[in-house]
Formats: structure tokens, sequence, C-alpha cells
């Protein structure tokens, strides 16, 4: 398996490296290891070169996804493993996944972690609430949308790097992206460790995020599945609230009439973003 390349994209993560790399060369020492030192002020290149791993050093931090496309512009393998320098991703986890992804022919494989490897229930719910978001998108089970842990065939990864964010959520962006494009994705049970040094997610910004990442799942695979439920919704509720100032005032309100226009835009605005879509994917097809 010399045509793998293993990416990591890391920010102060010194204290994870120095256990994760000696696990990785242990595996396999003919892999191609990338680290990214994504602007770290610790010493994570220190620890890279001390164990003979590759390194692509950001003079200021750039972002978790950006880290990821310099790692994946890098890279020589045919397949490529995304994990985390922290700690939370077990190495002996990677000839398991690339197993499922020779033998079951898959473009993607992602280790799906249970509910026991969440950092906290509030970050369990939300990635639940994605899940179901994306499932019911896809038309396909989708175990863990957020995970980081992931193998991958390079040409097609390779076709979405101008989509992907340069911030956290380039895994959704990525799985959405092999679904629209009809590729095959697959998902492996893993357990995820606690991991080590400090998390770079904050709440009150990160809430933020996530809620784009739910409007960024529906426009990256078909948009009107989102705009219209609720174009729909809307054109109910003002024919609803027609029916009743007719029945008892015997008028058609302003009201009404907003409900019906506002229906009617978010209807266009979907049908609009869905050619879009097609557009963007119109190359894959």
């Amino acid at each position: 398996m010399n045509n793998v390349s293993v990416v990591i994209p890391a920010k102060n993560e010194a204290e994870g490296l120095a256990t994760v790399l000696p696990k990785l060369t242990s595996i396999s020492d003919c892999w191609q290891l990338i680290v990214v030192d994504d602007g770290s002020t610790d010493n994570t290149r220190d620890v890279c070169l001390e164990h003979g791993v590759q390194v692509v050093s950001h003079s200021y931090s750039k972002g978790n996804g950006a880290a990821v496309k310099a790692g994946a512009r890098k890279a020589t393998g045919d397949i490529i493993v995304f994990m985390d320098g922290d700690g939370q991703h077990d190495p002996n986890d990677i000839p398991k996944l690339l197993n499922i992804l020779h033998s079951q022919n898959q473009d993607m494989v992602v280790g799906a972690r249970d509910s026991e490897s969440q950092a906290n229930v509030g970050r369990d719910v939300g990635n639940r609430l994605y899940n179901q978001l994306a499932t019911y998108m896809t038309g396909h089970k989708v175990w863990d949308l957020t995970s980081g842990f992931r193998v991958v065939r390079a040409n097609k990864f390779k076709e979405f790097l101008y989509l992907l964010p340069n911030g956290f959520s380039y895994p959704t962006t990525s799985t959405m992206a092999f679904f629209r494009a009809g590729y095959s994705v697959a998902y492996m049970p893993i357990k995820a460790a606690k991991r080590k040094g400090k998390s770079h997610l904050r709440l009150h910004k990160d809430g933020v995020r996530f809620l784009i990442i739910i409007f960024k799942i529906g426009t990256l695979y078909s948009p009107l599945k989102i705009f219209l439920p609720l174009s729909v919704s809307i054109f109910v509720t003002g024919f609803s609230y027609y029916m009743y100032t007719f029945s008892t005032a015997g008028r058609f309100t302003n009201m009404s009439a907003l409900l019906f226009t506002t229906s009617l835009m978010i209807f266009l605005m979907g049908l609009i973003s869905e050619q879009i879509t097609t557009l963007v994917y119109k190359k894959n097809g």
C-alpha cells in the first residue's frame, strides 16, 4: 500500500502528534505522511521533523479546511487518508478503512463515531441533527457527517477542492459533494479517544458556523428539498389565513398577499439554486 498518503492538519498539536506519528510509522513505513502545520506557535514542526514526516508550513493560521486542501495538493498517493493530529483517531483503524475502500469498491470511507466518542452532549445532539438532515437530503443513511477521519480516492477528492471551505466544515462539504456527484460513500464504526491538548472549537463562534452548515448541506446537494417544504408551509399558512379572514370578514387581507408572495419567492429561489447546483456538478456528471 505504498500508494497511500496520510494528511494531518495540525495547529498546536505537538502533544498529540508525538503519540500519533510513531504509531503511523509502525503500521507502514512506505506511506507518505504529510502534516500541515497551520501556523502553530508550539513545537509542532519540530515533532514532525523528529519523526521524518513531510511538513507543509503556513506562516499564519488559514483554517482547518485550508490545511486539508494544502495537504491534498501535496499528496502523491492514489488514496488519501485524512485524520486529526490530536490523538482522537487511532492509526490502527486505517488498514480497516482501506480494506473497506478496496473490497467494497468505495470512493470514500468515513470513520463514524458513536455517542460516547462525542466531546459533549450538545455536540452529540448537533451531529445527530446533521446526520438526519443529510440522510433526508441524500436518501442514503449518513452515520457521521462531520467526522474528519476518512479515506478517499485522491483523484475524486481533488475534483472538489475548489468547493471546500477554509474553516472546519470540510468533512460536511466533501461528503455531500461525493453524494451529489454519484460517488460511493461508506461508513465504519470507530471509537474516538479524548483529544490531547485544547480544542480549537468555540461555542459562541461555532454555534453560528454549525447553523450555516445546515444550510450548506441543502445547497450542496439539492436546494429544492429545503426551499420547497418551506415554500409549501408558508403557502398553506397564507391560504389558511385567507380562508379565516374571508369567512369572518369577507375580504382578502394584505397579510395573506404577503404570505403568498413570500411562498412564491422562496420557491423561485429554490428553483434557481437547484439549477446553479446542477451546473456546479455538471462536469462530474
